[in-house]
């Protein structure tokens, strides 16, 4: 019997056998979650008969219960196959800018997190962890930078990316008029991997500072905030939320190879768009959604044209319905 050997051109290469490993898994978690819904569906069918022969309406109820969250999970399944980006099933880095508007547009900053956190906590079982903040001068946050991890994380928050607008009667004007704010996100899919990337560390910056923060016992003594700047490009990155000098310069490595994978990926769109002679605007000035709270109550997505009545809902984390809307538009192109 001949020995089984492995080719080295795959196995001695181990970020490939990595990268094969987890398409494994993925397509293995598909698999599972295709037995599961058509399980499902069989019970469903069963469930129907024996309610239609019996007339019971516990049957009733329990059948219409099962049709709604066999339905949820189709829908969620029919979304993600709009993920066609290698690199839609990352996590993803958030950050959010005030913008023009002072004190009103750091309030939203701190709405805009909310809601972010809302959504991916509650409606999606994700994990949020802060790595940047800069609280507001009066109120609010300036700017904060939080990474979303799970599963399609990047998939679905890439089309929060631009310009958002709030138009209300602001708290903080005590004659009651109504203003308008901006603050932008941007979202780069998280890099898992050092090889995506190559870094000379002698392009690298590095300065530490101390953590800032509300005051009190949330201000850290030492100087553990990392900032690192990258020259050649001059990409800024800053990570303060642990207490560990060390484990701020970790983090901060990884966003600084996110931004630069996303600024890679940035000049190949840009190329391709030239060499098909299109001409796109850059998504960071985009406004591509209004939030309104006055004279009425309305949140219109300008890219897509949806538009939803109950705001509350929206700043509460319900955004799917516009998320859903700009990837159907998104594989329309």
């Amino acid at each position: 019997m001949e020995k089984l050997t492995i080719k080295p051109d795959f196995w001695g290469d181990p970020d490939k056998a990595k990268r094969v490993l987890q398409e494994a898994a993925a397509l293995k978690d598909d698999l599972t979650r295709f037995g599961k819904i058509s399980e499902d569906f069989e019970e469903l069918q069963v469930l129907l008969e024996l309610s239609e022969e019996s007339g019971d309406r516990e049957l009733v109820a329990e059948f219409k219960d099962s049709l709604v969250e066999l339905s949820s999970a189709v829908d969620k399944w029919k979304q993600e196959t709009l993920f066609t980006d290698p690199h839609d099933r990352r996590s993803a880095l958030v950050s959010l800018h005030a913008g023009a508007g002072g004190t009103e547009a750091q309030d939203w900053v701190e709405i805009l997190f909310r809601m972010y956190g809302r959504w991916a906590s509650q409606q999606h079982g994700f994990k949020v962890e802060v790595f940047d903040y800069l609280a507001g001068d009066e109120a609010g946050i300036k700017s904060i930078t939080f990474l979303v991890a799970g599963v399609n994380a990047y998939g679905y928050l890439k089309a929060e990316r631009g310009v958002h607008r709030l138009v209300r009667i602001s708290p903080f004007d005590s004659s009651g008029r109504r203003h308008t704010s901006f603050a932008s996100v941007d979202v780069i899919p998280e890099v898992e991997e050092d090889t995506e990337v190559e870094i000379n560390p002698d392009d690298l910056q590095m300065d530490t500072f101390r953590a800032s923060g509300p005051g009190g016992q949330y201000v850290n003594k030492t100087d553990s905030a990392v900032r690192i700047t990258h020259l050649p490009t001059g990409i800024v990155v800053q990570c303060q939320s642990e207490r560990s000098q060390l484990s701020n310069r970790l983090r901060a490595m990884k966003m600084l190879r996110s931004q630069l994978l996303a600024l890679k990926k940035q000049e190949q769109e840009e190329k391709l768009a030239k060499l098909r002679g299109e001409q796109r605007e850059i998504a960071w000035g985009n406004q591509i959604r209004s939030y309104v709270f006055e004279p009425y109550t309305m949140v219109k997505d300008h890219r897509t044209g949806v538009d939803v009545g109950n705001i509350q809902a929206v700043m509460n984390g319900e955004i799917d319905i516009f998320i859903d809307a700009y990837l159907r538009l998104l594989s329309e192109k």
